[in-house]
């Protein structure tokens, strides 16, 4: 099951392209997602944002070269987990999503289910069931 708390946001200027990967995190049982189309949107809603983000899901190009994604999601407290995509357009070497790693960085134009899934594993690892056993005598 997962965990509902989990605040995520997603940075693209295209709408669509935000409501696919959105969709994705649906699919996954995510829904506190804030979507934004601007790097300026993101700035403000990370910065005075009074709890910080999980993760946040954004389009390399959305930068274009005004910010250094990388640095800035690397030494921002406000963002616990990153995951930049069209990587190669800001120059940035694909980066794999693990558990010791804050900014993962992909090449594709857009996550897919599995890239999401397996990302989601490392933020939100669902614990186990555990079950009450009752002995009876």
């Amino acid at each position: 099951m997962s965990n509902k708390a989990l605040r995520i946001l997603i940075a693209d200027e295209l709408h669509f392209h935000r409501m696919k990967v959105e969709r994705l995190f649906n699919q996954l049982d995510y829904y506190r997602i804030a979507p934004v189309h601007s790097l300026e949107e993101l700035l403000t809603l990370v910065e005075y944002s009074g709890e910080p983000f999980d993760l946040v899901v954004i389009n390399a190009s959305l930068a274009s070269g005004a910010l250094n994604l990388f640095d800035f999601f690397l030494d921002n407290q406000q963002v616990h987990h990153a995951l930049i995509y069209d990587g190669q357009q800001a120059q940035l070497p694909a980066i794999h999503a693990c558990a010791h790693q804050k900014v993962a960085v992909s090449h594709t134009l857009l996550p897919d289910l599995a890239s999401i899934s397996r990302l989601m594993a490392i933020i939100d690892p669902r614990l186990p069931f555990v079950g009450t056993v009752i002995s009876v005598r």
